[in-house]
């Protein structure tokens, strides 16, 4: 039988929830191991940096914590306690100096990830945490498959912190969730969130693949902003799509205005003064300057157009695109679902496992994008830490 190998303390997953956790654990005298199943750590932290790291948002707090809906009541605390200005803090600490973009979301000045994770775990490492890599977790108490064959630890405490269920590649598989339920603790459905959605597009479509749509207004159920989004060969992209992707998902119709800075009146108006001998197309394009990808959007999602001045100048301003479901969860920035709320206690240990923590995106929380999702990783890991050493 397997000797079981006793340690201090252990964090399953090397994302950036589990490397906090580790941070804290360690600078509180705990010997820590982290055990990550890749052979290298936060891959998807790396590749979230790839297109700028978004780091923080620079809404005021309080502000923040309403975006992350029913689960804000418990989330509140964390990021009191380790919120925007103490990562910020935490982040220059490392070397990586930031700035707020135009938008509010705060970046390093690097761009990159690499460069902040290259120093945070050198900096780990100077503390003593041990990153065992390729060690991946396969359920019973803490058994992993390793490079050198079936090992199992018997920990004092522990953090899990392996990450939700999209990007399996590149870690986040969601597999642990039949680990917890092996042990009573059930897991709420994942579901893919910042995501995109399937259009099933005609073949008029296709030159403009890849263009994006900037100005609009965008509204799905009781939300409504301006954004851009891009329009893809499978459906729509970006930022609009994904801050509204939980209405989407759970239902409500995409509405687009094309025009949010002029009144429907007006819009009507410059639409009749047109000569009844132009098309429409050529109506739309002298009346309101609509042309390219905005014009084919219109003429995809709306046909036929009607010809009359108000009922034409209603559907530019109310333009309906005929979602068919969001993209798969592998292909989502984040996922919602996991532990719930009520499986772990106040200072996210796990009721049916005493001694054992959870962390990041394995917690049933979900947010936008903007920094929002790095916060709460962030944050978590850090509360989950210090109870964890204490514990």
């Amino acid at each position: 039988m397997q000797e079981k190998e006793a340690i201090d303390a252990l964090v399953i997953g090397a994302g950036p929830a589990g490397l906090m956790a580790a941070e804290v654990m360690a600078q509180s005298g705990r010997r820590v191991v982290i055990c990550e199943g890749k052979p290298s750590p936060a891959r998807k932290f790396l590749m979230a940096g790839k297109s700028g790291l978004n780091l923080l948002n620079a809404a005021p707090l309080e502000t923040q914590i309403t975006t992350y809906a029913e689960a804000a009541d418990w989330l509140a605390p964390m990021l009191r306690a380790f919120g925007p200005d103490q990562i910020g803090a935490w982040a220059t600490g490392l070397g990586q100096e930031l700035f707020t973009g135009s938008s509010g979301r705060i970046f390093p000045h690097a761009m990159k990830a690499s460069p902040l994770l290259r120093a945070w775990l050198a900096r780990l490492e100077g503390q003593g945490v041990s990153l065992r890599r390729g060690w991946r977790w396969t359920g019973g108490a803490f058994d992993f498959a390793t490079p050198q064959g079936a090992r199992t630890l018997a920990p004092k405490v522990t953090v899990l912190a392996l990450g939700g269920a999209s990007w399996a590649r590149l870690g986040s598989d969601g597999a642990w969730a039949a680990h917890l339920g092996a042990r009573g603790i059930a897991c709420a459905p994942f579901q893919p969130a910042n995501m995109g959605f399937q259009v099933k597009w005609s073949a008029h479509m296709a030159p403009f693949f890849g263009h994006p749509i900037k100005g609009a207004r965008l509204s799905a159920g009781a939300q409504s902003l301006r954004a851009e989004f891009v329009i893809t060969r499978r459906g729509v992209e970006g930022g609009g799509i994904y801050a509204l992707s939980r209405a989407l998902r759970e239902g409500a119709a995409l509405h687009l205005d094309l025009f949010p800075d002029v009144t429907l009146a007006e819009m009507s108006a410059r639409l009749a003064r047109q000569p009844r001998k132009l098309s429409t197309a050529n109506c739309l394009r002298r009346a309101l300057s609509l042309k390219g990808a905005r014009q084919a959007l219109v003429m995809e999602c709306a046909r036929p157009l009607p010809t009359a001045p108000d009922a034409l100048a209603t559907v530019l301003k109310t333009l309906t695109l005929p979602l068919q479901g969001p993209h798969p969860m592998d292909e989502a920035i984040s996922t919602a679902g996991g532990i719930p709320c009520a499986a772990f206690d106040t200072r996210l240990m796990l009721r049916q496992w005493p001694g054992v923590f959870a962390a990041g995106e394995m917690l049933d929380w979900e947010a936008p994008t903007g920094g929002y999702l790095l916060t709460a990783s962030l944050a978590t890991g850090h509360w989950a830490g210090h109870h964890a050493a204490e514990f």
